[in-house]
């Protein structure tokens, strides 16, 4: 399986939407996708279907501008999802949409899709929570008003398990957030940290997997018991495992 996990695959503030070359994302695809790959699409939100349509319709448009057109698309979320294993089967190429964690968590553990994911021969992309939720143990950073005080809100999940880099998306967006009252890195994220190690990518930095290693490409900030320290900047390859 070949993984690339980004924060954000398309270029950030632009009018439209397009696939962002920087640090070698749109070269690395290129290079190890099939001609014409067949794609699966799986959703956040297995009840958004108009949402998540639009979305894997608007993918499969940019990937064909880039000269990477897909021969077909099917999309996976509660309309499909006793379809799984034969989507799953039928794919070349999976697409693991953004959203809300938890949410697409507990859809990803329904549909049972780290057990069809297991040897998996094909390429996958993760697009900020598809690419948290693809670590062996997910880091579930709050987000919405009121789950950083919630006693029962769960910040570690079981995810497919196709790596064991836990990452955070949007760095340069998300790091300055204020959340219940409370910092969203400083107070909060610094503190799950204890134990366990995150690393943080900006928009355009991203994580290539392919035989096992593991390289974070572009920026990129190690969160480890509590501190924060920047290891790479863009143009940088990191190894991370």
């Amino acid at each position: 399986m070949t993984l690339f996990l980004t924060s954000s695959h398309c270029i950030p503030d632009a009018d439209r939407a397009i696939l962002n070359p920087a640090n070698g994302l749109v070269d690395k695809l290129r290079e190890n996708l099939p001609d014409h790959p067949h794609c699966l699409f799986v959703c956040s939100n297995p009840d958004s279907a108009e949402k998540t349509d639009w979305i894997a319709h608007e993918t499969a448009d940019i990937f064909a501008e880039a000269g990477m057109p897909f021969s077909g698309l099917d999309v996976l979320d509660g309309r499909t999802a006793d379809k799984a294993a034969e989507l799953v089967a039928k794919s070349q190429f999976i697409v693991l949409c953004g959203g809300h964690v938890p949410t697409q968590n507990a859809f990803f553990q329904k549909i049972g899709l780290r057990r069809l994911l297991w040897d998996y021969q094909g390429a996958v992309m993760g697009i900020s929570a598809g690419t948290m939720n693809a670590a062996d143990v997910v880091y579930a950073q709050p987000e919405l008003p009121g789950e950083s005080i919630d006693l029962h809100y769960e910040r570690f999940l079981p995810g497919l398990g196709l790596t064991e880099v836990m990452l955070l998306p949007h760095y340069q967006k998300e790091r300055h957030t204020l959340l219940d009252g409370k910092r969203l890195y400083e107070d909060i994220t610094y503190a799950d940290s204890m134990g366990h190690t995150f690393y943080a990518m900006p928009d355009g930095s991203w994580l290539f997997q392919k035989d096992g290693k593991a390289e974070i490409r572009g920026g990129a900030y190690c969160i480890r018991n509590g501190q924060i320290q920047c290891i790479a900047h863009a143009g940088d390859v990191t190894y991370v495992r």
